[in-house]
């Protein structure tokens, strides 16, 4: 099933306009997820909208949103004001201005998506823009409306396509100051740099997604397993951190550490199948998958033992 846009619209450089849309690039729904239950009677939990005062539940029609002016005063706006509030980014996302890449904090970053010709026209002036961002090796800033607020967008060409993403506004970022002011000005002698630059040369790679495994996802998948297997659940021991006494020492053990690492590197894990780790949880008894039923060949009648 072909994903679902969150938003379609339209791409515009200056007269050059063409219709788009804007996907995900990311997705969680493989993540383990849980749902909440009541453990007397194993039921899920189901939340209710119920007004503050009167404990009544209240339906989803008589529900508007409010801004808190005071303890007990609220401004209300209803769905059509909101809806009312026209921004051009609502249906269009105008590039203003081409940046530099260094230029762009990465605190700033919030998720990315793939813009996409909609449709069978304006795939033309698409290309253009396109090729234009890529030739000029800048990132198109625009803005775009999401879930009634408004992004600043930057886009970049990716392959055939264009990856936009979301970016802060600058009252969403905090400063730095009020988090590092405390930390203490130490000096760094020359012996200590080294020995950690030796370190870093020992472990030194490329960036390849597919070598990283989420562990945490893999130890909850085997915990369901081991719980519907009826096996004893056994509380692993927690890694404890060393307390460095003799920093010189530890970056010297470190670097023995880090070579024999490297001497003994396994060999690289097979790339997982595309649908998740979940394909690792264990079969639910008595249900088996299409491909499992196709792929099964019908077995030879049990012969008949004589006495």
């Amino acid at each position: 099933m072909a994903p679902r846009a969150n938003w379609k619209g339209f791409l515009r450089l200056s007269l050059v306009t063409c219709p788009v849309a804007l996907y995900p690039a990311t997705s969680e729904s493989e993540k383990v997820s849980f749902n909440q239950l009541n453990r007397k009677t194993g039921h899920r939990i189901k939340y209710a909208k119920v007004d503050a005062d009167t404990g009544e539940e209240v339906e989803n029609e008589d529900i508007v949103k409010g801004y808190k002016v005071d303890t007990d005063t609220y401004i209300e706006v209803t769905k059509e004001e909101l809806e009312n509030v026209a921004l051009e980014s609502t249906r269009t996302i105008e590039i203003d201005e081409f940046v530099d890449r260094s230029e762009i904090d990465p605190r700033y970053l919030i998720r990315p998506y793939y813009l996409v010709p909609d449709g069978k026209v304006g795939h033309d002036a698409f290309a253009v823009i396109r090729e234009t961002i890529r030739e000029m090796n800048k990132v198109a800033i625009g803005r775009v409306v999401l879930t009634n607020r408004e992004h600043i967008i930057a886009l970049d060409p990716l392959d055939k396509g264009l990856m936009g993403t979301l970016l802060r506004y600058p009252y969403e970022v905090r400063s730095e100051k009020e988090y590092f002011d405390d930390i203490q000005d130490v000096k760094v002698t020359k012996d200590m740099l080294d020995l950690a630059k030796h370190i870093v040369n020992q472990k030194a790679g490329h960036f390849e997604p597919d070598k990283f495994e989420d562990q945490y996802e893999t130890a909850l998948i085997d915990l369901i397993n081991q719980k519907r297997a009826g096996k004893p659940i056994t509380a692993k021991e927690r890694p404890r951190g060393e307390n460095v006494v003799d920093l010189m020492d530890a970056l010297r053990k470190s670097i023995g550490g880090a070579q024999a690492s490297k001497d003994s590197k396994p060999a690289k894990k097979p790339r997982k199948v595309a649908s998740g780790q979940k394909e690792m949880l264990m079969p639910i008894a008595g249900k088996k998958s299409a491909k499992e039923a196709a792929a099964k060949k019908p077995a030879a009648k049990p012969q008949r033992k004589s006495a």
